[in-house]
């Protein structure tokens, strides 16, 4: 594709954005999109891909660019170019884009983990620390790769194949997994939100490890179910489709405005037995000892989702991790009380790390005899899809 500058100046000014103005990639790439409604979906397609690069290679980019200002941002465009193997036009804003020097630097830090694979000193180490240097090694090579678009069949509306066949129609083809039963994984990225299948509630775009944990929890129709830390609701609309939207599943979160998208979602799926609740004391109180089944997605440092989120990289900490296990133990002991006596609590994350993981679950029970362990499952990003744990425990009395 040849360049342009309105393109590269878009990727350019996203980039900024991310990196001097503390925003969100997904939103910044957003942003950009709807300040340049005349872009085709092929630009489009060149500032999210072009973004999304720059952002997960950054360290990279930065180490071997050569440049003491790292605010120069379409020099470092140039770089990113020449890592790329692309070529660069004899722009004079590409004149200091030194491409043997880059080529050198590159071969250099090969043999250098943590510049090789654009991470932080901090998490290199502490991931080292509790994966291993070998599983770290193989599982962060793994998240820096492009995360595949993975859709969710909403069974109470359609199954795979009808849904398969429908997409094939408009030229968008997909395979299956046999262990995903509900899932459709795209061959090609594009946008599928403008389709009057999702439109009309027939999916939902959620990645295949999110999509285990639903089967996880043992389902059947008429149960209580109760997803504490449900966000804007993936989660709660799958269990509602394996539960034949039969039961109650009350879904909470602490921030009002994710439920709000989750109702307008369940709307869109035809799933009736979704009520929202914003979650806090009085509400854990009024629902004790009642949940046949109790799901703590709890918040965590999405060390396992860094294929999609590449900028997590950049701005976790040490010290957020350290929190954020305070508050997942919080969590944990404070929002078990909702499950009644036989029931089964699933304590999930979407981290990679054991501190977040096994251990906190095995704090919870050395302090909750009420409890025991029945199994887990940790999906790692080198089967395929997004890092994940779940945790399956039994309250006892």
């Amino acid at each position: 594709m040849k360049l342009h500058k309105t393109l590269v100046l878009a990727v350019t000014e996203t980039v900024r954005n991310i990196f001097s103005g503390g925003v969100y990639a997904d939103k910044a790439v957003e942003q950009a999109l709807k300040q340049n409604v005349r872009f085709g979906s092929r630009d489009r397609r060149f500032i999210a891909e072009n973004v999304y690069g720059m952002v997960r290679w950054w360290r990279l980019i930065n180490e071997i660019s050569g440049m003491q200002k790292a605010e120069d941002y379409v020099s470092l465009f140039g770089t990113w170019l020449v890592v790329k193997g692309e070529e660069l036009p004899e722009w004079e804003e590409f004149k200091t884009v030194d491409h043997g020097l880059i080529k050198q630097r590159l071969t250099e830090m090969n043999s250098v983990r943590k510049i090789r694979e654009s991470v932080p000193d901090w998490l290199d180490e502490l991931a080292c620390l509790e994966l291993g240097e070998n599983v770290w090694e193989k599982e962060i090579h793994e998240l820096n790769k492009e995360a595949k678009v993975v859709l969710r069949v909403n069974t109470l509306k359609t199954d795979r194949n009808k849904l398969r066949s429908l997409l094939s129609e408009q030229q968008i083809e997909t395979q299956t997994d046999n262990e995903y039963s509900d899932a459709l994984i795209l061959l090609k990225r594009q946008n599928l939100q403008s389709l009057k299948e999702y439109q009309n509630g027939l999916f939902e775009i959620q990645d295949a490890s999110s999509q285990l944990i639903a089967p996880f929890m043992e389902l059947s129709p008429g149960m209580n179910v109760i997803d504490a830390c449900a966000g804007a609701g993936g989660k709660s609309l799958h269990i509602a489709a394996m539960m034949k939207d039969q039961g109650v599943i009350t879904s909470m979160d602490v921030e009002e405005r994710k439920l709000q998208e989750l109702e307008r979602r369940a709307k869109r799926g035809g799933a009736k037995i979704i009520k929202t609740r914003v979650v806090n004391s009085q509400a854990i109180s009024q629902l004790e000892n009642s949940a046949d089944r109790l799901l703590l997605d709890v918040p965590c440092s999405g060390l396992g989702v860094i294929r999609r989120n590449p900028d997590a990289k950049w701005k976790l900490t040490k010290e957020f991790i350290d929190e954020i296990k305070k508050t997942q133990q919080y969590i944990i002991s404070d929002y078990s009380k909702m499950l009644k006596p036989g029931g089964l609590m699933i304590y999930a994350t979407c981290s990679i790390l054991p501190g977040e993981n096994e251990q906190q679950v095995e704090r919870f029970l050395n302090t909750h005899s009420e409890f025991e362990f029945v199994k887990d499952r940790k999906v790692m990003p080198s089967e395929g899809f997004d890092g994940f744990y779940m945790a399956k425990l039994k309250r006892t009395q």
